[in-house]
C-alpha cells in the first residue's frame, strides 16, 4: 500500500508540473519609442503674460504622451505623432526662467500571457523654453 502510495503522489506531482502549474516565465517590458522635439511654438514668452497654448512639434508622439513642463507632466493634447499641444498656465511664466521641455511616452502594460512584454516609458531629450 505504501508503494502504491508514493507512486500515486509521484504521479500527481508530474501531471501537476506538466500541466503548467509551475512558474511561468515572462517576457520583461523591451525600450519603447523614443520621442523627439524638433521645435516649440512658442518657443519664448515675457513673464507675468497670461496663460497660452504651447505646441510641441517632433517625432514618434504616442497617443498618450505628455508634455513636461520644468519636470512636470501637463494636461496634453494629441494631434498627431508629430504634434502635441499642452495650456501652460499664467503661474508658470510668472517670473523669468529657462524652462527643459521634454516629452514622455508612458510605459505600456503587456499583453502577452501572465501580462509579459510591454514596453517601458521613454523621455525626449529636453529642449529649453524661455521666460523673458
Amino acid at each position: 500500500m505504501k508503494t502504491l502510495s508514493t507512486i500515486s503522489l509521484a504521479a500527481l506531482i508530474a501531471l501537476t508540473l506538466a500541466c503548467g502549474y509551475s512558474s511561468k516565465s515572462t517576457t520583461p517590458a523591451v525600450a519603447g519609442a523614443m520621442p523627439s522635439i524638433a521645435a516649440l511654438a512658442p518657443d519664448n514668452t515675457n513673464s507675468g503674460g497670461a496663460a497660452f497654448t504651447l505646441t510641441v512639434n517632433g517625432s514618434n508622439f504616442s497617443t498618450k504622451a505628455a508634455i513636461n513642463w520644468n519636470g512636470t507632466a501637463q494636461t496634453t493634447t494629441y494631434v498627431s505623432t508629430s504634434q502635441l499641444t499642452a495650456t501652460i498656465s499664467a503661474t508658470d511664466i510668472a517670473t523669468p526662467a529657462s524652462v527643459p521641455i521634454t516629452v514622455t511616452n508612458p510605459a505600456v502594460s503587456g499583453t502577452g500571457i501572465y501580462g509579459s512584454g510591454g514596453t517601458l516609458a521613454e523621455t525626449s531629450s529636453p529642449m529649453d523654453f524661455t521666460v523673458n
